[in-house]
């Protein structure tokens, strides 16, 4: 499995956001687009982990199981239950104060959709960008550009 070249988090995000609960298509359908170490050869343990998981069908066993894997460096923050919704933080910094952390939240009836959202959310932050390697320079002069003569004519 890999990801895909044309992978768009926006849509899987939609995806999660429709969903009622996990699903195994469901599951399936994150670990193919947006799992970039799973099967991995180097952490064989934790993929078997995944796979057992997935057999015993704990879903939510195995959001927490891929955040592990795919994001070593985020650690879940908060998950909390209110009103009907279960909220789920992803942080980098998770001893830091809450107006300090830049954190990624999502928020779903189902707990393993609400956890795999926050998973998608910080898959796509941590994402390396296709950048150029030239900076690109604007195509239109700025309107309030005035060229000036700078030539010492005496």
């Amino acid at each position: 499995m890999f990801v895909s070249e044309h992978y768009d988090p926006a849509a899987l995000m939609d995806r999660l956001r429709d969903a009622r609960t996990a699903t195994p298509e469901l599951i399936a359908e994150v670990i193919d687009l947006a799992c970039r170490r799973f099967p991995s050869a180097g952490q064989t343990a934790k993929t078997a982990r995944i796979e057992q998981l997935i057999d015993a069908r704990a879903w939510t066993d195995v959001a927490l199981t891929l955040i592990d894997l795919e994001l070593p460096l985020w650690q879940v923050r908060r998950i909390a239950y209110d009103e009907g919704e279960w909220y789920c933080a992803l942080s980098r910094e998770r001893e830091l104060p809450d107006w300090l952390d830049r954190s990624i939240e999502a928020r779903h009836a189902d707990l393993t959709v609400a956890i795999l959202s926050a998973f998608v959310e910080a898959q796509r932050i941590t994402a390396p960008a296709s950048r150029p390697s030239v900076p690109a320079s604007p195509r239109e002069a700025n309107p309030l550009y005035e060229p000036i003569s700078c030539d010492n004519f005496g």
